[in-house]
């Protein structure tokens, strides 16, 4: 018998319409987990080198993990996946909310939609009754206003819904999918793959029950969580201030992004604050399906000169960093109004921000003028410029038409040396996190497989003392604390112990931010969660086990599509030295972090040219 799974995949066909039920066996399941496994077992069984991403060829996947929909504290993450064509490789998002568990009570642990339809559609599943139903009238409309005119449609308000906005329908390099108008898909340019589908949404709506081997055990658990997480610093100020409660701590220590990479404080950190939030425009914490902690954030602003709906929840600390100080705006406010235009267009908050700070700091440099910015003044704190650029991104329209295509190929266009502080890896702009501060989230932008990405192995200054987080790391692999600004073989070594952890928590369907080392949960109570829904006997070294095999395949299938070792060049800007913060003048040892990528290679096992054997 099941427990913890459906053991069917739902394949559908827009440009034939067909669909298909294909099991899944718990042989499969137990090695790949779902999420992040599923994904790359699939991409390269089924997507070839030739496929172009935005073609009726390119094939878009979303599917839940082995935890998600166990009713416990972080097991709600979808992963959603296909060739992106931000990087030309492996793409991958994943986000919290409800739509997983929805799925898996409608019968599926995942979906997987290939062809593109002659006319704008969206699916309807609801549990084995599957429609495609024409989207027509809702092409071109915001996913806002689509939400509930899907919903209206189906006379059911609890219908889940994943959407693309009019970024995804214009082809947006890094437009991205919204669930439930709060949660983002947001990375490596899914909603464009869905826009070049013709799909304007996926709603899914089920009644049937998970099983689970010991429920008993998981509520038991679960129980004690709610109470356990708040005696834990890590997870309860999550719950008071959202992720952005490390805002001023991190400017206060030289590493939160300011003026595109510039500078490593922000004069207006505190403004732009989780604590602050908490204290002005924040009216509701909200969490996703289960979890206790309630790190999502509802915001409202009713200005006469400007409204933020709290329909849409509120900035994380990302889009924060990405509006606010890499834009030079300290504002919480604004910043939460192009937190509600990106939810509503279906843009990634991350590469939109990096993208027009990346263009304010070309304007005060004079590369480009107000005769390309088509009359914006683009200067660094400029609001209006800010909120007129995202909605221009998004529709593809004046200077926002050569924006929309992400900084790498805007700095071919602008020229005169801007590709020096285009920050961008493999076509994916930064997150909101300083590698001249800590070397290993260095690592974790060169060499994710999806483009530069900060969740892909918890960071160094984790691990910096003894205490009860490196107790943790030790049940990974490692037990010794290293400095944040340590090179060498035990910080790649580090890394890669990391990374495997977190790989699996994709393929499970966790939440990095639950279990230890950045969340308080403890690895073992985790693993018994597992356990319990599973009947299983999974371990830790399992996990471990299996983390490493998605990053060899999520690595050898970016080999094979050519986004090899030349790809994974972090940009220069990164080895000068930071011009203002408590960081000046430090930077990134080029020769050091070179020699420590080749020992990382090592240390997995690859060939010198970072290929996996």
């Amino acid at each position: 018998m099941k427990y913890g799974y459906a053991g069917k995949i739902l394949r559908v066909n827009l440009e034939k319409g067909t669909f298909v039920s294909e099991k899944i066996t718990e042989d499969i399941m137990r090695k790949y987990l779902g999420g992040k496994g599923l994904l790359s077992l699939y991409f390269e069984r089924e997507i070839g080198p030739e496929v172009e991403p935005l073609s009726k060829d390119n094939i878009l996947y979303f599917f839940t993990g082995i935890m998600s929909g166990i009713p416990a504290a972080g097991t709600s993450r979808i992963i959603m996946g296909c060739k992106s064509p931000v990087t030309g490789g492996f793409g991958m998002a994943e986000s919290g909310g409800f739509i997983a568990t929805e799925m898996k009570k409608a019968g599926w642990d995942g979906i997987i939609i290939e062809g593109k339809s002659k006319r704008p559609v969206y699916l309807y599943i609801n549990d084995d009754k599957v429609e495609i139903r024409d989207a027509a009238g809702f092409w071109g409309r915001s996913i806002g206003e689509v939400n509930e005119a899907i919903k209206k449609e189906l006379g059911d308000e609890r219908v889940r819904l994943a959407q693309i906005g009019p970024a995804g329908e214009n082809l947006v390099q890094y437009s991205c999918v919204i669930n439930d108008l709060k949660h983002a898909c947001g990375r490596s340019g899914i909603g464009a793959v869905m826009g070049s589908k013709n799909l304007k949404a996926v709603a899914v709506k089920g009644t049937g029950e998970i099983r689970f081997k010991d429920k008993e055990k998981i509520l038991e658990t679960s129980r004690w969580y709610s109470s356990y997480f708040k005696e834990n610093p890590l997870t309860m100020g999550f719950y008071m201030y959202g992720t952005a409660g490390g805002t001023l701590r991190t400017s206060d220590g030289g590493m939160l992004p300011t003026r595109n990479f510039r500078e490593g404080s922000f004069e207006k950190a505190e403004d732009i604050s989780g604590q602050n939030m908490a204290d002005t425009i924040l009216i509701k914490r909200e969490g996703c399906f289960a979890c206790p902690v309630r790190c999502k954030r509802v915001v409202k602003v009713d200005r006469e000169d400007m409204k933020v709906d709290p329909k849409f929840g509120g900035p994380e600390y990302e889009t924060i960093g990405a509006m606010g100080s890499m834009c030079g705006i300290g504002s919480l406010e604004v910043i939460s109004k192009s937190h509600e235009l990106c939810n509503d267009l279906g843009l990634d908050t991350i590469s939109a921000g990096v993208t027009i700070a990346f263009a304010m700091e070309c304007y005060e440099r004079g590369i480009i003028d107000d005769e390309i910015t088509q009359g914006i003044e683009l200067n660094f704190g400029n609001s209006e410029a800010l909120l007129k650029l995202i909605e221009d991104i998004a529709h593809v329209r004046g200077f926002g038409k050569i924006l929309s295509k992400g900084t790498r190929r805007a700095s071919k266009i602008f020229g005169e040396g801007s590709e020096e502080f285009a920050m961008q890896v493999k076509g994916q702009e930064l997150p909101m996190h300083e590698p001249r501060g800590k070397v290993g989230v260095g690592l974790a932008y060169a060499l994710s497989p999806t483009g530069s990405d900060h969740m892909q192995a918890a960071h160094d200054t984790m691990i910096k003392e003894e205490g009860p987080v490196l107790d943790q790391v030790k049940l990974l692999g490692w037990d010794k604390p290293l400095d944040p600004m340590e090179y060498g073989r035990d910080k790649a070594a580090y890394y890669a112990q990391a990374e495997k952890w977190w790989s699996f928590l994709n393929m499970a369907g966790v939440c990095d931010f639950i279990p230890a080392p950045r969340g308080s949960m403890p690895i073992d109570r985790l693993i018994e969660l597992l356990n319990a829904a599973t009947g299983w006997e999974f371990t830790v070294e399992e996990a471990l086990e299996a983390g490493e095999m998605g990053i060899r395949i999520a690595r050898r299938i970016n080999y094979d599509h050519g986004v090899d070792e030349s790809h994974e060049k972090l940009p220069k800007r990164l080895y000068q030295p930071l011009e203002g913060g408590a960081l000046k003048g430090r930077r990134l040892d080029r020769e050091k972090f070179d020699d420590m990528k080749k020992e990382y290679y090592d240390y997995m096992g690859f060939g010198k040219d970072g290929r996996p054997e």
